[in-house]
């Protein structure tokens, strides 16, 4: 440990200039301070036992303290750990490593993913997941680190995060439910129903930046600032690795993303991988005719769903198809998309030379930002959808109701995504809700039903589905109205096709 008494003088001595409210003062830059700076690591998680709640930054990948994280790994004597992150990284790093070695007791995050290890673990009873939507997770962290101990959020009304009974431990042979989400407290605010959603803080906080100074100040890269901001503020004890560490008074004050005040131990990682979870890269149009049939499906829906931008509109673009429609918006109009993870005004995909493993997306995919667009954190990216700034946000799904009711992050016992961001999405009330998704399933059977099978994401939040046979409206208190017909389908086949009764626009016709 490194926290001596250090006199720090800027710029060499040199006298500088320091203004003050009617005074222009010249006085000597220099001040004592105790430096923040570990060794190493495995000197910085010094005091992490078993049975600590960590509180971990990055979002899939991007943004992750590797290095603390394999450091705890070789504490084998460190288990039983409650685990805040977003999601669990990959099966085979980050902190999926932790994952393997069977140091994590509880998970509490919003997403499971693509981890195979994080859904075999929980769904197998041997991992505890506390399932949290992705904008509800940030903002109980950001409230802990405030000491605000509570807050109220329309996110997830009238889903099981209100009623409770989301599983967070199965039986070993995953038939039963061990233990399970309690229901939310709930209050009327305008006529309309909240949830009660409590402040979340940690033993420790794992942080990565990109610099930082020996006084603890911080600066992120890009869409690595994710759920690091606000986590740092919420550890009793934080503990920071960054890749550069640079002298005191270099960061600008303006600059600094975290002040030292939040930040109790730093070290400069020593390698970093800096893996993408799912490098991306941008295609030709000439490629598509290439493309197995199942992409060339998702494209043809996405390109009518591309439709829907108009000039100047914000727009938030789910994982999976969604997200491709950013790359077929009309070169006339400007359209700012947003992704949850941290971006405003993010681009297509990169071409090989532009790949940054700052830069992805929240389907963790490698992505571009255009002049003028901005990063931040993962509470703040959830304050502009809470506080519907959004014009529109763009979704995939597994069941959509006659009345707009969607599900698309969990099949019970089988597929468990997590909901991430989709629950904050389609909760705020003044953006348009747009659903992408194939027509039916894999065995034939339709995906828009009179009434949900599967758990809700929303309750008559969306607005529009447009699949890859045709395009129905959601009309408040009616039902679905037939407004468009894919090429060569016939409303007949869509009657056929269709799980719920649907009324059909007089000037209904083929266009996409």
């Amino acid at each position: 440990m490194l926290a001596v008494k250090r006199q720090a003088t800027l710029a060499g001595g040199r006298m500088h200039q320091i203004l003050r409210p009617g005074l222009l003062t010249t006085v000597l830059a220099t001040r004592a301070y105790h430096s923040k700076l570990y060794g190493s690591a495995d000197e910085a998680i010094e005091g992490i036992k078993s049975g600590s709640k960590l509180l971990i930054g990055g979002f899939g990948l991007c943004g992750i303290p590797e290095n603390l994280l394999k450091a705890i790994a070789r504490r084998k004597d460190i288990e039983h750990v409650t685990a805040v992150s977003n999601n669990a990284g990959t099966s085979d790093y980050g902190l999926g490593t932790l994952l393997q070695s069977r140091q994590i007791k509880r998970m509490v995050s919003s997403y499971v993913g693509e981890n195979k290890e994080f859904a075999r673990q929980y769904l197998g009873g041997e991992l505890e997941v506390e399932l949290i939507p992705q904008g509800t997770l940030a903002e109980r962290v950001r409230c802990g680190g405030a000491g605000i101990p509570a807050f109220y959020t329309l996110t997830g009304v009238g889903t099981q995060v209100e009623t409770g009974g989301i599983p967070i431990k199965y039986s070993s042979d995953g038939q039963k439910v061990l233990i399970a989400s309690e229901p939310r407290e709930t209050k009327m605010f305008g006529g309309r129903k909240y949830l009660m959603e409590e402040g979340i803080t940690g033993d420790f906080a794992l942080i990565k930046a990109w610099k930082a100074d020996e006084l603890g100040n911080l600066v992120f890269k890009y869409a690595g600032n994710n759920f690091n901001a606000p986590m740092a503020t919420a550890g009793k004890i934080t503990i920071v690795e960054a890749e550069e560490i640079v002298p005191v008074g270099e960061l600008g004050p303006d600059n600094i993303h975290i002040p030292g005040i939040h930040v109790h131990r730093v070290i400069k990682g020593e390698v970093y991988e800096k893996r993408i979870e799912k490098l991306t890269l941008r295609r030709s149009s000439s490629d598509e005719g290439a493309l197995p049939a199942s992409m060339q499906q998702r494209i043809h829906i996405i390109k009518r769903a591309a439709r829907e931008f108009k000039d100047g509109m914000y727009v938030n673009l789910g994982i999976g198809m969604p997200v491709l429609a950013s790359n077929y918006i009309d070169p006339n109009i400007t359209v700012h998309l947003q992704s949850e993870n941290g971006i405003l005004g993010m681009g297509p995909f990169p071409r090989a030379e532009e790949v940054d493993a700052d830069l992805v997306n929240a389907g963790k995919e490698s992505v571009t930002v255009l002049p003028g667009g901005s990063c931040f954190s993962s509470d703040v990216s959830f304050g502009m959808i809470r506080g519907n700034r959004l014009d529109m946000t763009i979704l995939g799904g597994m069941q959509v109701s006659q009345f707009g009711d969607l599900s698309n992050w969990v099949v019970p016992g089988k597929i468990i995504k997590g909901m991430g961001g989709a629950m904050d999405l389609v909760a705020a009330t003044n953006s348009r809700v747009v659903v992408t998704m194939t027509h039916n399933d894999k065995n034939g059977g339709p995906k828009i039903l009179q009434e949900n099978t599967l758990p809700l994401t929303g309750v008559k939040c969306v607005d529009r589905i447009i699949t890859d046979k045709c395009v129905f409206d959601v009309v408040p208190g009616k039902g679905l109205l037939l407004r468009e017909l894919s090429h060569g389908k016939t409303v007949e086949e869509i009657r056929a096709s269709t799980g719920c009764e649907f009324d059909v626009a007089s000037d209904v016709a083929e266009t996409y």
